[in-house]
């Protein structure tokens, strides 16, 4: 049996303000071809489909032209929902979908209703765990406020389920944080209680994990010999944390044994990311030699000049036009905020205290000129009003 383990598309989400519409069609449309050069039964895809609940419209088209593809293709697809998505509207039309091959999985109902597919070693169960917010799924789970209570239930009702029907091979789709995978700054916080994750050993007796939520491409290690727990990854990056990820799908073969064979098969769509780190002179006179393969990359730059350099950003687009953000980490570090808030109980003179904000926001103390914009500026400010108004 091979399927084609993908999640986190994200559909609709911006970079640094900057639309993805374009990169996440051209994923789309490569997805599908890869689905039928390699000949996968299905595709799973592990939730967060939309980047928010209520999805733009051009979005929404974005993923019903993917569903009509994998449809015309006869390839069956599988859809579970994240924390992103609106359960409501992402598993809206299901029943009908269906009938396509587009089988969406969005609900608590929905965990003991699998795809079940077949090849010459017989059937393998395809079940879908949504994004299960304790909150509002303990109850009807019987469970405990904590992710690890009630996707532990959940995984219970599936086992139940597949030991009914006799289905020795099953995949489970699930949209968590397991314990033991390395997350970026672009996932959202999902904690209950301060805990956010789940420990892996709640999937015993599953053949593979398709999980979703983390961004980044990895295999979680498993309690199991025979279960496999792995994150495909987001198919672009939406966060610099995530600059040195190989995005990519991920490819399952499952034996009729349940041995599992995993290939990452590389995105080949979307921008590159790129952090530039250093004092701005030297930055701009590298910009058209050793530096001007960014020209084609999302690029962050960290400067570490002792003062914030004005217009910097404009002066690295006319390089690097796709440069997105501007950082500030001066050699030898920001004023620390203690020793700052320390410095103002001591001085009752506003120039200080002005001069002394200059230093905290700029990395660097006025220099004369500045010192005496500051100095103008207070004596005008405490001038009576009848010499300001002569």
């Amino acid at each position: 049996m091979r399927i084609l383990h993908t999640s986190d598309w994200h559909l609709g989400r911006t970079f640094h303000g900057h639309s993805l519409h374009e990169d996440q069609a051209a994923f789309l449309e490569w997805l599908v071809k890869l689905a039928e050069e390699r000949d996968v039964q299905a595709v799973v895809v592990a939730g967060d489909v939309y980047d928010r609940a209520v999805p733009a419209a051009d979005t929404m088209r974005l993923l019903e032209t993917a569903f009509e593809a994998f449809a015309d293709a006869e390839i069956p697809l599988v859809v579970s929902c994240g924390n992103h998505d609106s359960p409501i509207r992402l598993g809206f039309g299901g029943r009908f979908h269906e009938r396509g091959g587009i089988h969406l999985r969005t609900t608590v109902a929905d965990l003991d209703r699998p795809v079940v597919l077949h090849d010459v070693d017989g059937p393998v169960g395809v079940y879908g765990i949504p994004y299960l917010l304790p909150d509002a799924v303990m109850a009807e789970l019987d469970a405990e406020r904590s992710h690890q209570s009630v996707l532990t239930a959940a995984v219970k009702r599936i086992r139940e389920d597949a030991s009914t029907r006799g289905l020795s091979r099953t995949v489970v789709m699930s949209h968590a944080f397991i314990t033991g995978g390395q997350g970026s700054d672009s996932e959202r916080d999902i904690r209950v209680g301060g805990i956010a994750d789940a420990s892996a050993d709640v999937f015993e007796g599953i053949t593979y994990v398709a999980l979703g939520h983390l961004h980044g491409r990895q295999t979680v290690t498993s309690p199991f010999p025979t279960t496999t727990l792995a994150y495909s990854g987001s198919p672009l990056p939406f966060s610099f944390s995530e600059r040195n990820h190989t995005k990519s799908v991920s490819v399952v073969d499952i034996a009729g044994s349940g041995a599992v064979e995993v290939e990452h098969v590389d995105v080949p769509v979307g921008r590159r990311l790129a952090e530039a780190r250093g004092k701005f002179e030297e930055l701009l006179a590298r910009a058209e030699g050793d530096l001007a393969h960014l020209a084609d990359r999302w690029v962050r730059v960290v400067l570490t000049d002792p003062g914030r350099v004005l217009d910097a950003m404009e002066q690295f687009r006319a390089h690097w036009p796709h440069t997105v953000e501007i950082g500030f980490e001066p050699e030898g570090g920001l004023v620390d905020e203690h020793d700052d808030l320390a410095n103002l109980r001591r001085t009752t003179d506003p120039v200080e205290i002005c001069a002394s904000f200059v230093t905290y926001v700029g990395g660097a103390a006025p220099d004369e000129a500045e010192s005496t914009v500051l100095s103008d500026t207070v004596e005008y400010v405490q001038r009576p009003k009848e010499a300001t108004a002569r």
